[in-house]
């Protein structure tokens, strides 16, 4: 992986500079986002991104994961690693990488059971944070490499969704 590509992947950073990146795109204040908690914004007219602040940190990621809205997860940490949680599947997506986390168990047989901590693989895309001046700005990650996240991202995607909703009824 170039040092480029690695850059892109990393969630969360400070910049001293004056100036957001060219290829970056305003999110918001970042006093908001520290309120707020979290907040999701349509970036570069097709991605939905979860920008949240966390202990300390700014990380940004797509916002669907499988189709659930990970705004709503919780957040707790495991194996070491803080992780968003899946509201309607409880999949465990690590804040840093996008890491999907499972226990596994070594012998179904065995009693008691033991477990441990394995991954999916990267299954969520992550982009960069970048805070100029109290801005938050997110470059999205424009890595070649498909990662499961994309899936849920695209026109497709979002004409199918948006036909499988209801119709709002209105008031007369």
């Amino acid at each position: 992986m170039s040092s480029e590509e690695e850059t892109s992947q990393t969630s969360s950073s400070s910049s001293s500079s004056s100036s957001p990146p060219s290829d970056s795109h305003f999110i918001g204040k970042k006093e908001d986002i520290v309120k707020a908690g979290r907040v999701t914004k349509l970036v570069n007219g097709c991605r939905d991104v979860l920008v949240l602040y966390h202990q300390g940190q700014l990380h940004a990621m797509d916002m669907r994961c499988y189709r659930g809205a990970l705004q709503y997860g919780d957040i707790e940490e495991f194996n070491g690693r803080m992780c968003i949680i899946c509201p309607w599947h409880k999949y465990k997506i690590t804040l840093a990488e996008g890491e999907g986390l499972y226990q596994a168990v070594d012998d179904p047989t065995a009693k008691p059971l033991r477990t441990h901590w394995c991954s999916k693989g990267v299954k969520q895309r992550i982009h960069k944070v970048t805070e100029v001046n109290g801005d938050v700005y997110v470059t999205l990650n424009n890595s070649t490499e498909a990662i499961d996240s994309d899936v849920y991202q695209t026109e497709k995607y979002r004409t199918v969704l948006l036909k499988a909703q209801p119709e709002p009824k209105i008031k007369k």
